[in-house]
């Protein structure tokens, strides 16, 4: 039987606390994950280390998720990777006109499944186990709204590795700018 442990997903996105996020909700399955901020950075982890699925942003600097999804399936070696759209962008007009084509399979093979911005955690990891073949035995209970948030991120950061922390306070920083 497939176990998280066995598998490792490549989550891109260029927002840092998105990767973080997403990283740990990941991580805290049991799954490795390795991450990239833009389409670029994600091919050339790809060509390091192939993962077994891609958690893809679609608007990004440098080159877009739809950019980067384009060069993965015309790549022998990497179009049987399974993708996963994880944008805040479905409904805007230009986006939500190439995803159309994209799932369509009008010129490409399409992405298996894509999530909202917003993504609650529960949604997230079992869509990702679910294409993965891994059995849903484990449910990730995170009482919804503001006080769900507080506790899940004091949980997420009682957990984090330094790297992670030091992340996580560059950005907030940032926003208080």
């Amino acid at each position: 039987m497939v176990k998280p442990q066995d598998m490792t997903i490549l989550v891109v996105d260029d927002e840092p606390d998105i990767i973080i996020y997403l990283r740990t909700l990941l991580e805290d399955a049991g799954f490795k994950v390795m991450t990239a901020s833009d389409g670029e950075e994600a091919l050339e982890k790809i060509k390091e280390r192939k993962p077994d699925l891609i958690s893809l942003d679609l608007i990004m600097p440098r080159k877009s998720g739809i950019r980067c999804y384009y060069e993965l399936r015309k790549n022998k070696e990497w179009s049987k990777i399974k993708v996963i759209i994880v944008t805040a962008h479905a409904r805007d007009d230009k986006v939500r006109k190439e995803m159309d084509e994209l799932f369509s399979g009008a010129t490409i093979s399409g992405p298996q499944m894509y999530l909202e911005k917003p993504v609650h955690p529960q949604d997230y990891v079992n869509l990702i186990k679910r294409e993965l073949g891994i059995e849903l035995t484990e449910q990730i209970e995170v009482p919804r709204g503001p006080e769900g948030l507080r506790e899940e991120v004091k949980k997420l950061l009682d957990r984090a590795d330094k790297e992670t922390l030091d992340a996580a306070m560059r950005f907030l920083k940032e926003r208080k700018k």
